[in-house]
């Protein structure tokens, strides 16, 4: 929700696309869900920009050289995934909130094929939830932005919003921001 208080514009097109798909509907659907392609790569952008994890810890199986380092075996390495999600080898303007760079063939998949974008992890150790923990997030997200307009606090300006994060085992915001829903749409009719 942050990014989306941060950028409009960005919430202005995914309400206008949900609401052309969720037409004379009172909630949202699994079933409707499938409609949404801006939806889906807000949340993939999201997911690259916010790391639900910032590292992921793997076991050197045996002795490696990785980039002139010897690694022996038994020592547990970290992938920095929250690093790798801003490397502007991978990513185009990788601090920049850009929906649009997940639309068409062709772009990176978070279930850990891309190595540059892995939320989820990757390999034997990707999170085993990774399905059901998407399609969560996309009905929550689809129906707080279907049944609600989303204000900022008095004085807050959009493109001041503190983004700062703290690191721990999860990522997590460091300054709360509170919002204010308007009602759009019926929660029921």
């Amino acid at each position: 929700m942050v990014e989306l208080m941060a950028n409009p514009s960005v919430m202005l097109r995914v309400q206008s696309e949900i609401d052309c798909v969720l037409t004379g509907q009172d909630t949202v659907q699994e079933a409707s869900l499938k409609g949404m392609q801006y939806l889906r790569v807000i949340i993939k952008e999201t997911l690259r920009l916010h790391p639900p994890a910032p590292f992921f810890p793997r076991l050197c199986l045996q002795d490696y050289k990785i980039q002139g380092y010897d690694v022996p075996q038994g020592v547990i390495l970290l992938t920095n995934i929250w690093a790798i999600s801003r490397d502007p080898k991978y990513w185009d303007e990788p601090e920049k909130f850009m929906p649009e760079r997940f639309e068409g063939v062709g772009v990176a998949d978070f279930r850990g094929a891309d190595f540059e974008f892995t939320p989820f992890g990757i390999g034997r150790r990707v999170c085993p939830g990774i399905n059901f923990a998407y399609a969560n997030i996309e009905i929550a997200l689809a129906s707080l932005l279907y049944h609600f307009d989303w204000e900022l606090p008095p004085r807050v300006d959009p493109k001041k919003i503190d983004m700062r994060e703290v690191f721990g085992a999860t990522v997590r915001r460091k300054a709360e921001l509170f919002l204010r829903p308007i009602r759009r749409v019926p929660l029921y009719r």
